[in-house]
């Protein structure tokens, strides 16, 4: 196999566009729902995680309980809560973005994210225009693809 020494292999990212059909509205409530429900399940756990160590804490510590362990006990409660408002902040975000598949109109296109590309330029090439590349779907399907090759 011969080098080419005037083109020049680079990587670049494609945009994934879906036209918004009955379907894609179904599968992105879908997808979204079950991060919800993922994000519900964690928060259950960790619940329970933080009630299972603190009672540990306490079971380990005299009665009344010490400075040291009242000290860990604060700590850990901080700890969970600034986990628990994590997953409360993703769960807002969750819940905008359902409110806006809910919004969206049909044959709307909308992002759906970006893919890698591996792709030659050679001298005269427009870069900026190479650089410009969607690929559209349609219920998975491609069904366009927009840009230079």
């Amino acid at each position: 196999m011969e080098l080419d020494n005037s083109k020049l292999l680079l990587k670049r990212n494609i945009t994934i566009v879906a036209i918004v059909t009955p379907k894609w509205k179904e599968e992105a409530q879908q997808q979204l729902q079950m991060q919800m429900d993922r994000l519900d399940s964690q928060l259950q756990q960790l619940e329970m995680q933080a009630q299972q160590a603190v009672s540990e804490l306490k079971a380990k510590s005299t009665q009344p309980l010490g400075p040291q362990a009242q000290q860990q006990i604060d700590n850990l409660q901080m700890q969970v809560n600034q986990r628990k408002a994590q997953f409360l902040e993703q769960k807002n975000q969750i819940l905008q973005q359902l409110q806006q598949v809910q919004t969206v109109e049909m044959d709307q296109e909308v992002s759906q994210g970006q893919i890698e590309n591996l792709f030659y330029v050679g001298k005269g090439d427009n870069l900026v225009q190479k650089l410009k590349v969607e690929v559209v779907i349609k219920d998975g399907e491609i069904i366009d693809i927009r840009g230079e090759l």
